[in-house]
């Protein structure tokens, strides 16, 4: 079957009250028209056409390499808006799939049923419909006596009877191509909105004795057009819970899914426990038996199997299998943490390579160097690596050994078993085997602390403890 696709995606949106065009308000990590442009690349169809309005730079731009688009320059209408993928596709064959890009929770397995129907129909125009609790604002399916489809009639539009009707109108159709474009020249305007309705060329079809069917779906949510806030944040809800759905049908624990929070294109492997308010955003991947600890928040970074992360931030990184963080713990963008590597809490690593082994256990920056393997960093040490104007790299190498509260001044070679000694700040290359030492000599100052008025006051207040005491 050949078959194309138009994408409506021109409106603002005013409802959303945001200088973000509506299409591209996000739902679980994606733009809105994002979500209908993957499922609807599922069909495999021949051509997609997306149009475009308002904001088309930013669509565009979103969209880029994975679908042609039309220009509408003045938002008249549906079915004005299907018209200018005319040139694309006005004279081509085949079968022509029209969805709303504010449609993120539709499915491609619907859009296949549809157009299996439509195709067994022989008809053309297939509608998708939806049975709404509450129809407000949807077009009416209207039948007649034999439950064909006799015409669809907006809410504006509608008589009392037929604003009772709770059959609706999805805003998805399927048409014969060349009859889709015949009929667009022929609809008029004469409407409450002054607006070139698609759904006027069901009429037409009706009159010209050409079959126009409806394909019910099973679940009305899914069909859901966000034209507002709130409307927004309930498609998230029911986005997220497919989302979370999907991972514990394939092997994922969430140990609370109502408080775990996952964007649509991460993946994450069986045996792998989420523990509640984790948030995992963008590209992110998380491999087999891992733990990600209660309100994690990971955003396009690559976790291979077996990974612990405890209460912490992660944006733009790496950690190989057997490794672990946290918790309060920060990896940013480029920090690549090798194979059983223990970042303890409050390390921040940036731009940073650590090799297997490796331990960096407490309150310590690492940023712009390399670490080799099975190397010890202590406590609240720094990677000195900016000078106001450039940042410089630091390079440690295996089995050395940094002392607490040692800071390395970028740019440092650390050879292979090199020792610092805790306190230090050390700004030349230390070589192998050697230990760098780079404080100043400790001097005691016998009684001085007698001289300093705290002495005085300690004093006092003990005598004050002993008269009391009497």
């Amino acid at each position: 079957m050949t078959a194309y696709a138009i994408i409506l995606a021109a409106g603002q949106g005013t409802r959303m009250k945001s200088k973000l065009y509506k299409v591209l308000h996000q739902v679980c990590g994606k733009s809105m028209v994002e979500h209908v442009l993957s499922q609807v690349k599922q069909l495999d169809p021949d051509q997609i056409v997306t149009i475009i309005g308002h904001g088309a730079d930013k669509v565009k731009a979103t969209l880029a390499g994975q679908t042609e688009f039309a220009l509408q320059k003045e938002q008249l209408g549906t079915g004005h808006a299907v018209l200018q993928a005319e040139k694309i596709l006005g004279q081509k064959q085949g079968v022509t799939l029209v969805v709303c890009g504010d449609t993120p929770l539709l499915k491609a397995a619907t859009f296949k049923q549809l157009m299996a129907y439509h195709q067994k129909q022989q008809a053309a125009a297939t509608i998708l419909t939806a049975s709404a609790p509450d129809p407000t604002g949807y077009g009416r399916i209207i039948r007649d006596r034999t439950g064909a489809v006799a015409k669809i009639v907006e809410q504006k539009d509608a008589t009392v009877q037929e604003a009772a009707v709770q059959e609706v109108n999805t805003g998805v159709y399927c048409f014969d191509n060349q009859a889709l474009f015949q009929a667009l020249h022929q609809i008029t305007n004469q409407n409450a909105q002054h607006e070139y309705y698609l759904t006027d060329v069901i009429e037409i079809f009706k009159q010209a004795k050409q079959t126009v069917a409806a394909y019910q779906m099973a679940d009305f949510s899914e069909s859901m057009g966000v034209n507002d806030r709130v409307a927004l944040a309930q498609a998230t809800a029911l986005m997220r819970q497919r989302i979370n759905r999907h991972l514990m049908e394939n092997g994922v624990t969430l140990i609370d899914p109502s408080t775990t929070y996952i964007d649509a294109d991460v993946q994450v492997g069986a045996d792998t426990v989420i523990e509640p308010g984790v948030v995992l955003r963008g590209q992110t991947i998380i491999g087999r038996d891992c733990l990600i600890g209660a309100h994690s928040q990971i955003s396009d970074s690559l976790l291979a199997d077996r990974v612990t992360v405890t209460a912490s931030y992660l944006e733009g990184a790496q950690m190989e299998s057997g490794s672990d963080i946290g918790p309060y713990s920060h990896l940013r963008p480029q920090a690549k943490i090798g194979p059983a590597v223990h970042i303890g809490n409050f390390v921040e690593i940036k731009k940073a390579q650590i090799g297997k082994g490796t331990k960096v256990g407490h309150l310590t920056y690492v940023g712009d160097a390399t670490l080799g393997q099975h190397i010890n960093v202590g406590c609240g040490c720094v990677f000195v690596n900016y000078d106001g104007i450039n940042k410089h790299h630091t390079n440690v190498g295996d089995y050395s050994f940094i002392g607490s509260a040692s800071n390395l001044i970028a740019p440092l070679e650390i050879a292979d078993h090199a020792y610092v000694a805790a306190g230090s700040t050390v700004t030349d290359d230390v070589a192998a085997h050697d230990m760098a030492i780079a404080r100043g000599r400790q001097v005691n100052k016998k009684g001085y602390y007698d001289r300093y008025p705290v002495a005085q006051a300690a004093k006092q207040a003990a005598a004050n403890e002993k008269s009391k005491n009497k």
